[in-house]
């Protein structure tokens, strides 16, 4: 607006002056080499004005003539620039459709086209890893380090190129470089889990503590690794610093409610430190969320001592908290068979061995004890441990394709931390020559003994025999014993 109001007041001002002018035309007499010009005042400003505009005409032609080599050249570095991006973009699409011939042939020529361009440099790395040439890969690397724009980007290319050869020295150096310039997520992850697999404690919880870059690590992973260095050391290590390993676990466990490990530490500190009945609750409260044998474990073992009737009760209550959980009916079958309940242990076994998915070796373990403990049957026995052979792994905590009894906080192969995760192994697919399905068969009762004489026309005839478990057979096997070959020796 003010900019209007000035414009307008300007063009008044020139209308007000000329109409002053034409009012006053006065007289202008110009004397040149003997020539004499005489007009007015008006004329004269209008040819000098009329002058200034030739000559500025004049001057911008002269100009335009020297620039048109610059002009020429600028046109064609436009046009360079334009068919490098070209270049680029084509590249670029090569490397997300992994055409490695393609994505070369573009990062050459966008290199010929933008030498200074640090997206040509990106794709020349780009292409480079895509062809498998690591070589030509870390020299772009290198040189991007060079760069204060993309010094960041070079650390980190030369970073994952080291992790690629193996070389975990070098990568560790190239993280801390780049921490030391901005503590990015992946540098700050690197120096703790280098700290971590070197067994540096002490400097990895610092970092979590007070290091620059923790606030760019997983909440999860600091409160894991919290916890998770004293469940991972030796029993004997924890026993010597109970309240340290406590408080440690405890941390853990608010930063990553039921993690298993520092779960379990916590509950058999806190029983062996005198109070059971709270580490029998932190279980119970997470059974729902976590139902692992291992907890079940220490929760079946609060009160040495117990009566088997008085640990089957607590086991009934802690399998409530989560009824549909294998670990559940485990616990409570165990504890069933502790107190001589072979029917109630038979009862939660049955939806485990006659469900959906094929019973692990545990659970037919437990069920080869239960035949042996309720009918003494050998060859039960010894079909359920057959079973177990065959059957699939129970769960484990496994890494890498290592598997642990124990949770450890670093991979033996890759060093990288908190890889160990609670899980079934892989089974092994059977060969054509073995007859899985036969061992996994139903279980058949004994045939009944053989009669060498046929029953006499008013002795009541023998019944059929009744499939199923050892249980039901007796109890439909008749009361009277037909005569076999064990009688007829007799007689």
């Amino acid at each position: 607006m003010i900019r209007v109001l000035f414009f307008l007041a300007v063009l008044a001002l020139l209308a007000v002056g000329e109409a002053w002018l034409v009012e006053h035309p006065g007289d202008l007499t110009l004397h040149f080499h003997g020539y004499t010009i005489e007009t007015s005042a008006l004329m004269g400003i209008a040819a000098v004005l009329v002058a200034a505009a030739l000559l500025a005409a004049a001057w911008s032609a002269i100009r335009f003539t020297f620039k048109i080599p610059s002009l020429m050249a600028v046109a064609t570095r436009g046009q360079s620039r334009e068919k490098g991006f070209a270049a680029l973009s084509r590249g670029m699409i090569a490397v997300g459709e992994g055409d490695a011939e393609t994505a070369r042939r573009a990062a050459a020529e966008a290199q010929r086209k933008l030498p200074g361009e640090p997206l040509a440099l990106l794709l020349k790395a780009q292409a480079a890893q895509l062809s498998g040439d690591r070589a030509q890969a870390e020299g772009a690397f290198q040189e991007m380090t060079k760069r204060n724009e993309m010094r960041l980007l070079g650390l980190r290319g030369l970073h994952v190129e080291a992790e690629r050869r193996g070389d975990a020295e070098a990568a560790h150096g190239y993280a801390e470089a780049a921490r030391e310039l901005s503590p990015l997520p992946w540098s700050a992850q690197e120096n703790f889990e280098h700290k971590a697999a070197a067994g540096d404690w002490r400097g990895a919880l610092a970092l979590l503590e007070t290091g620059r870059g923790a606030r760019f690590l997983d909440k999860e992973l600091r409160g894991r690794a919290r916890g998770g260095r004293e469940p991972a050391r030796a029993p004997d290590t924890a026993d010597a610093r109970p309240a340290e390993a406590l408080a440690l676990a405890k941390s853990a466990l608010k930063h990553a409610p039921g993690f298993t490990p520092a779960l379990a530490l916590a509950a058999r500190l806190t029983a062996e430190a005198g109070d059971p009945r709270k580490a029998e609750k932190m279980i119970e409260s997470a059974w729902a969320q976590t139902p692992h044998p291992e907890l079940a474990k220490i929760y079946l073992g609060l009160y040495p001592g117990e009566a088997p009737a008085d640990r089957r009760k607590r086991a009934l209550a802690l399998a409530q908290r989560a009824p549909r959980e294998a670990e559940s009916k485990l616990i409570v079958a165990q504890t069933a068979l502790e107190a001589g309940d072979c029917e109630a242990a038979r009862e939660a076994m049955q939806p485990l061995v006659d469900g959906p998915e094929r019973p692990t070796a545990r659970m037919c373990r437990l069920m080869a004890e239960l035949e042996e403990k309720q009918h003494g049957a050998q060859g039960y026995v010894r079909e359920w441990l057959t079973r177990a052979s065959h059957a699939p792994r129970d769960p484990i905590w496994i890494a890498d394709g290592v598997i642990s009894e124990t949770w450890r906080p670093i991979s033996p192969v890759t060093g990288k931390l908190d890889a160990f995760v609670w899980k079934k192994p892989l089974e092994r697919l059977p060969q054509a020559d073995e007859a899985e399905d036969a061992v996994f068969a139903p279980l058949v009762p004994p045939e009944p003994p053989l009669l060498l004489e046929e029953p006499a026309a008013d002795e009541p005839e023998a019944p059929a025999p009744v499939q199923g478990a050892p249980s039901e057979v007796a109890a439909a096997a008749p009361a009277a014993k037909p005569k076999g070959l064990a009688d007829l020796f007799k007689s």
